[in-house]
């Protein structure tokens, strides 16, 4: 049987199929790009790359137009060609579904698969990304331990992990008042404890990766810009997991009156201000993980 954590992300995600690409894809850092974007850019010039917790296949797609772009071929972004291998494992199959629907996915390798024990051959892979997916995964040292194994030497790491509020906006408005909400919920009807809080600091990642044969990790914080709509604004941040063992009430409730609180952080425009801290995390696996040696 599955772990808690693992049946629950299934079946959040099979009531809210694409729910993070939808809330998060829209948001821009401060030279206009997404945090899909920003990771994509990381790995464009690496041939074989897999999407750890590809979703509904939203990241997996930058990174073939990304390549596409790179290389000045407009058809590349049809389908991965030319030896260039891209590859997506998730627990959903609901969002795998949307990703084999995605025409740049067309020749990619998308598989229903835990990240504990991942369904490729040793030094698969030139590069990884993960986009808010690690931070979920329970057994976090094994998955560590599976990326090392799947990752050629030298093989590149890149992760999009969440780093909170950005500071005095809709965001932290949005989280004081969820709070005592969720609270409420009975013990038995809470969503079970998800992620290692290892990966939520750049010591505690490297304590994860290091013994995997990893290279201390690089660390970014980036703020994404998610202001829009009051209806944008709502639509990213109820995106969030701990909403999902509430009733239709409670949400209800929950978003009339965040809705009036949003109201007095309205700009003169109607734009509610949102903000969120990202955090990027690049490392390499040693080259020589017999002797730790680079």
């Amino acid at each position: 049987m599955p772990p808690a954590e693992e049946s629950f992300l299934r079946a959040f995600h099979a009531e809210h199929p694409a729910v993070t690409s939808r809330s998060l894809a829209r948001g821009r850092d401060a030279a206009g790009r997404s945090s899909y974007r920003i990771l994509s850019d990381l790995v464009g010039g690496h041939r074989r790359v897999l999407d750890l917790g590809c979703g509904d296949g939203f990241l997996l797609e930058q990174v073939a137009e990304t390549a596409g772009a790179q290389s000045g071929d407009e058809g590349a972004a049809e389908a991965p060609a030319g030896g260039r291998e891209l590859a997506g494992v998730d627990l959903s199959p609901d969002d795998l579904a949307l990703a084999r629907r995605r025409p740049a996915l067309a020749g990619a390798t998308l598989l229903e698969a835990r990240a504990q024990d991942l369904p490729f051959p040793g030094d698969h892979f030139d590069a990884c990304v993960s986009h808010m997916a690690l931070m979920l995964m329970n057994d976090v040292d094994r998955v560590a331990a599976e990326l090392a194994r799947v990752l050629a030497p030298g093989g590149l790491l890149a992760l999009a992990l969440g780093g909170g509020a950005a500071g005095g906006e809709a965001y932290e408005l949005f989280i004081a008042l969820t709070g005592p909400v969720v609270e409420a919920v009975p013990d038995t009807h809470r969503i079970p404890r998800l992620g290692d809080r290892r990966t939520r600091d750049r010591a505690g990642l490297d304590a994860i990766l290091t013994p995997a044969g990893f290279a201390p990790v690089g660390w970014d914080t980036v703020r994404i810009d998610l202001s829009g709509s009051l209806e944008d604004v709502w639509v990213t941040l109820s995106a969030l997991y701990d909403l999902g063992p509430l009733s239709r009430e409670a949400t209800n409730a929950l978003r009339e009156t965040f809705t009036a609180g949003a109201a007095s952080l309205a700009l003169p425009d109607g734009t509610i201000p949102c903000a969120m801290n990202m955090r990027i995390a690049t490392t390499h696996l040693v080259a020589d993980r017999a002797s730790g040696n680079a």
